[in-house]
């Protein structure tokens, strides 16, 4: 019989594991002499925050970068996964790999925080991205960056909680290719190829990975391909033109949840993003960026029911998208950002509503960056937008940082606005107990945080800490009250708490992280908790180098007091504590092949993110990649 320890005691292990984790390789390098052949790390660029490349260290923002190494490194190839150990973004699946899965950033869902790809929105009030996040696979060739906090101003709409970009690296490089297989538990079987290099003017990155696997339960199988294209052009010193293409395709059997256990039901995703680029330089003071883009998705969930017509619900969406950026310098010390953005979204949707419907927007935008001091940056920005729908929406930004100690302790701030969009459904749908309102108004947010971020000496690592508060007024929630039923303008929110992390690394050595979050989210009018959104979360990672090619890596993730709607009673309920454990190791054979090995779920835990639906028990899964 297997002993299992409670888990409120699981949890009280989970804090000080992590805490553990995260000082390891502080310890290591106190003991450590330094060398003179280390390279010097500069700081990373982040280019979310404001448009443009900016160093880390100067960003008022709140910020994260993920890069395919560290995903590499982590054994990590689900985007779901690389999105689940950064601070304040709780991320929660309803069921076994391949299922739809929910972005929870500062308290924000999914439809509150927007994603972008290769700098294309891939979501708005009807298109989502839960099948993608729950599916699809991250390139190693990626980069993956986090702005917190209200960005409207920037993006638009859906981005209250704040935004994530996934973008496509330019290849560098002589040409060169990586082939990747990977086999385990539960059938999974899985195969990805990544090739990238430069020669005669071109740059080109291009990744496919395909697998499936049977999961736990019956009818639960998933089958997923996702590639993604980068390919540049240099056509003078001056110009640059590129195109790139990122898609996903994924087959799921969803049971539901482990009440209904369906046998039948199937649902498929198609969605495929393309853009294409050009970067100009005018002169040395002025640059620009153009970006004419397109998406299309297709959802189709299929439930044939015994002695019923089958069920088929069919979701079509496109957009189609013009972004033109300019940077001007104005001086040493002061730059400004402007440009336009015009979409085109169509949905088709032959579900509740039998929606057919389209939405232009035009939006203008403008961030002045301002140093006034050697230390001190500032932003300002505004953005001004109108939809076809309801009408001219308007949001602003500000942001602060200040490094008293040059490039060892920075002081920073943020306020901004923020909007979401009413869905067609919310404004147009009808039904024989349902009516939509097209007098709705969009959500609406303000937020600000503030924070101080701690820069180890020679670029070693960084401890950041940040309090955050953002409200939501004019939630938009079903009205049953009346007949037939309605959508409203009426709910208000507040999510406000600490995030915690910490990023260490000694190279050649060790590579750790330990994020936490504590989270107070609530629903103002109805002074009740918001769902799913866990009040204190913890995700932590360690990563040794052991010498002579082998590695060994470590990770826990916990979460603790959330509440949930029970899937059998609908009742609202306190949701179990979960503490996860992973493991993983490597063994660099030579310089071109390497040997893999990592087991999830390590303990075996038994618990729910979504309740209802089970998640994976412990699973290994062994591979090889081998670079040409």
């Amino acid at each position: 019989m297997k002993t299992r320890l409670p888990a409120l005691a699981r949890g009280r292990l989970a804090i000080p594991l992590a805490a553990t984790l995260v000082m390891l390789p502080a310890l290591a390098v106190r003991g450590a002499a330094q060398s003179s052949q280390e390279p010097v790390v500069l700081g990373e660029f982040i280019v979310t925050a404001t448009r443009t490349p900016v160093r880390s260290s100067a960003l008022g923002s709140s910020v994260d970068l993920i890069s395919g190494d560290d995903l590499a490194r982590q054994q990590v190839s689900s985007l779901q996964e690389a999105l689940g150990g950064a601070a304040g973004m709780p991320l929660f699946a309803s069921g076994a790999t391949g299922a739809a899965a929910s972005l929870f950033m500062r308290g924000a869902n999914s439809d509150q925080t927007l994603f972008l790809v290769d700098g294309m929105r891939m979501n708005d009030p009807n298109t989502d991205y839960s099948v993608f996040l729950g599916g699809a696979a991250a390139s190693p060739s990626d980069t993956i960056e986090i702005a917190r906090g209200p960005q409207s101003t920037l993006y638009g709409g859906e981005a209250i909680g704040g935004v994530v970009a996934m973008r496509t690296l330019k290849g560098e490089g002589a040409p060169s290719a990586q082939l990747g297989v990977e086999g385990g538990s539960f059938g999974t079987v899985q195969s990805s190829v990544n090739t990238q290099g430069t020669g005669n003017g071109w740059a080109y990155n291009a990744f496919i990975e395909s697998g499936r696997t049977e999961n736990q339960r019956p009818n639960n199988d998933f089958s997923g391909t996702t590639y993604a294209v980068r390919l540049d052009r240099q056509l003078s010193p001056q110009i640059t033109v590129g195109a790139t293409a990122r898609g996903f395709f994924g087959t799921y059997g969803s049971p539901g949840d482990r009440f209904t256990n369906d046998p039948d039901n199937r649902e498929r995703e198609q969605n495929q993003l393309a853009t294409l680029f050009t970067e100009y330089t005018v002169s040395p003071l002025w640059s620009g960026h153009i970006t004419l883009g397109g998406q299309d998705r297709r959802f189709v969930s299929v439930n044939p029911t015994p002695g019923e017509p089958t069920e088929t619900t069919v979701v079509l969406n496109r957009r189609g998208e013009f972004d033109w950026q300019n940077t001007i310098v104005l001086s040493d010390s002061n730059r400004l950002t402007a440009g336009l953005t015009a979409e085109r979204d169509q949905t088709r949707n032959n579900g509740f509503g039998d929606i057919h419907h389209q939405e232009n927007s035009l939006a203008f935008f403008a961030e002045d960056e301002w140093t006034p001091a050697t230390d001190v940056f500032l932003t300002a920005g505004l953005r001004s937008e109108d939809h076809d729908t309801f009408g001219r929406t308007t949001t602003g930004r500000l942001t602060a940082a200040w490094l008293p100690v040059s490039d060892r302790i920075k002081f920073r701030a943020s306020y901004g606005t923020g909007f979401r969009s009413p869905s067609f459904l919310d404004l147009y749908g009808q039904s024989s107990y349902y009516v939509g309102n097209p007098d709705l108004q969009p959500e609406r947010a303000r937020g600000w945080d503030a924070g101080v971020d701690y820069y180890l000496a020679q670029h070693h690592g960084t401890l950041s800490a940040t309090w955050f508060d953002t409200r939501t007024h004019d939630l938009i929630v079903y009205d049953f009250s009346v007949f037939p039923g309605t959508t409203v303008n009426v709910d208000q929110a507040r999510s406000r708490g600490l995030e915690l992390s910490a990023k260490a690394q000694w190279v050649g050595a060790w590579e750790s992280r330990v994020t936490y979050t504590y989270l107070e989210a609530d629903n103002l009018t109805e002074h009740t908790r918001l769902l799913r959104r866990p009040r204190h979360s913890v995700s932590a990672d360690v990563w040794r180098n052991l010498g002579r090619g082998f590695s060994v890596g470590a990770g826990v993730q916990f979460v603790a007091q959330r509440q949930d709607v029970d899937a059998l009673t609908f009742a609202t309920v306190d949701a179990p504590d979960y503490t996860v454990v992973r493991a993983y190791a490597a063994w660099a054979v030579n310089d071109r092949v390497t040997v893999k090995v990592h087991v999830e779920n390590l303990l075996d835990e038994h618990y729910e993110e979504v309740n209802g639906y089970p998640a994976l028990g412990a699973r290994v899964f062994a591979g090889i990649v081998v670079r040409f």
